[in-house]
């Protein structure tokens, strides 16, 4: 079992927990509530508190995660932030525990890659092997499910839902929910149609991105309401999978779908 490796300079609260092959670089601080699985790394210059990160994460220099939220209903109460297995957290990056308007987590899946200037805010659910570029900014309360790509400088409102295996293109603001597997880009960003080159990306197969392009078509292409395109689709036969993914995450919406 690898032992953790802890500089002279860091400083590590007494009730932090630290799993075997931890390493500790110069002038972190570690403090209360926190828990670093195995083999993770906080290369130097962290701050992190009341955060549990799982293993084979690697932590670059000046990021702060699990300080209070920017939520002027906040008072001090016991939130925190979960970090899921093999994320690399870039330089830079704030990631802010939960207020006491969600289940009092802000939630990272595993398999992120999060690059410098990040700003994650309270009570976000990042999903699965998201990649995030260089000063994406989420505001509190968003969902980023599995497989997503945003590029840089992108802010994206709060409550707002980017589906999965979306992309997002850099600069752009997103005050809507983006759909699955489509691509989004512009200020107050508009769809342009599917994430091809993603989906191939993810094995996806040609008979499946034909049936996407379909519902696509009909949902945004179409003159219908999404109300009527939806029926439309239903109409068609049995679903699948992947069509029926896209007609819940448009009827779960609360604050209207890109379009």
């Amino acid at each position: 079992m690898a032992k953790s490796k802890i500089h002279s300079t860091a400083i590590i609260d007494t009730k932090a927990k630290l799993a075997s092959g931890v390493e500790i670089g110069p002038y972190c601080i570690v403090g209360a509530g926190v828990k670093l699985g195995k083999n993770t790394k906080l290369i130097s210059n962290v701050i992190i508190e009341q955060t549990e990160v799982g293993s084979d994460c690697t932590i670059y220099p000046f990021t702060s995660i699990g300080l209070a939220p920017q939520d002027n209903k906040y008072k001090g109460e016991k939130t925190k932030v979960k970090i899921g297995d093999n994320n690399i957290i870039r330089e830079y990056i704030s990631i802010h525990r939960a207020s006491v308007g969600g289940d009092g987590v802000t939630k990272i899946g595993d398999n992120n890659f999060l690059m410098a200037y990040v700003h994650i805010a309270h009570d976000c659910t990042i999903g699965n092997n998201v990649v995030m570029a260089n000063a994406t900014t989420l505001a509190g309360h968003i969902t980023v499910e599995d497989f997503v790509f945003i590029g840089g400088h992108v802010a994206v409102h709060q409550f707002t839902r980017i589906g999965a295996y979306s992309m997002i293109g850099g600069f752009s603001a997103i005050p809507q929910d983006i759909p699955p597997y489509t691509t989004a880009a512009g200020d107050r960003a508009k769809l342009y149609g599917l994430n091809t080159i993603g989906l191939k990306r993810q094995n996806f197969t040609d008979g499946q991105i034909k049936e996407l392009k379909h519902a696509y078509k009909i949902l945004f292409r179409s003159k219908l309401t999404l109300r009527e395109a939806i029926a439309l689709l239903k109409q068609d036969g049995k679903l699948s999978k992947e069509i029926k993914n896209l007609i819940e995450f448009i009827e779960k919406n609360k604050r209207g779908i890109c379009r």
